[in-house]
């Protein structure tokens, strides 16, 4: 596969292998209500050729109080096998900016054991400024089978979360704003406490990227050190919900470091709990 790294295509590649059997095109937009857009109507109103959308609202655990709470693996193969998505598939995802919400699902497919999974360079934003092919036709979905295999290795329960704030063994890369790490500006969700989990560092998810394309791997490098964070230890990603923690995720893993971890309840859930350790300020 022609492309500028392991994790993620050109829009010049896609727009090339459109036609490829095989290919999976996956719509994976979400938004925050300050971002004032909806990605459904988006979707319905232009898509890429043979894309699918997948509802990161829907695709949930639904007996979690949590947002965007990871499902089981039976619960996400009925998802993405009524997407017409197999786990042998090469699963091109894309959001509107490029890198905000196609992590988190890039991350899914993996968790769920897909083992060709890009987030494309640019998103929707980047392929419609370019003048790429889009269409508001519905895609013609044949459902498959989605053979899920979860990987539980790569995610971090609120149990093992205790344990790495207090022991202090395994790193925290918190992807979220500053303002919002610091304690500085509040959190979006109501209930929230401000601030950090102990330890933790500071990697906002919207500096590791550019025109909604990854860094260049010596610069993810260098924003990882400055933040503090080893990459010759392990790393758990955090963020609000879940969501931008996996553009963390995404650079670590283009940058070689392979032993990480996403924590699935995130602030959400640290942040809503009243036994749990919160610091403010910078780290």
């Amino acid at each position: 596969m022609d492309d500028t790294g392991r994790f993620t295509v050109s829009a010049d590649w896609l727009e090339q292998h459109l036609n490829d059997p095989g290919l999976s095109i996956v719509d994976a937009s979400w938004y925050l209500p300050a971002q004032g857009r909806d990605a459904r109507g988006e979707y319905e109103a232009g898509h890429l050729p043979g894309a699918v959308f997948f509802d990161q609202d829907a695709v949930v655990d639904v007996k979690s109080s949590l947002p965007h709470a990871l499902p089981d693996a039976q619960t996400f193969a009925r998802h993405a096998g009524a997407m017409g998505i197999t786990r042998d598939d090469t699963i091109v995802v894309y959001d509107g900016p490029g890198l905000f919400s196609a992590p988190r699902v890039w991350w899914m497919f993996r968790v769920m054991g897909a083992g060709n999974v890009r987030v494309l360079e640019g998103g929707l934003d980047g392929w419609r400024a370019e003048g790429r092919p889009l269409t508001a036709t519905p895609t013609k979905i044949a459902p498959s089978v989605f053979d899920a295999e979860f990987d539980e290795g790569r995610v971090a329960s609120l149990e093992a979360m205790r344990g790495i704030v207090a022991e202090r063994g395994v790193q925290i890369a918190d992807a979220r704003p500053a303002g919002r790490f610091t304690g500085v500006e509040p959190e979006p969700r109501a209930g929230m406490r401000s601030g950090h989990m102990p330890g933790a560092r500071n990697v906002p998810a919207s500096a590791l990227s550019r025109d909604g394309k990854l860094l260049p791997i010596a610069e993810l490098r260098a924003l990882f050190a400055e933040a503090g964070v080893d990459l010759d230890k392990p790393v758990v990603t955090s963020c609000g919900s879940g969501v931008t923690a996996a553009v963390v995720t995404l650079a670590l893993e283009t940058v070689g470091h392979t032993d990480n971890r996403l924590y699935d309840g995130s602030w959400s859930e640290w942040g809503g709990l009243a036994d749990t350790p919160v610091e403010t300020g910078k780290p």
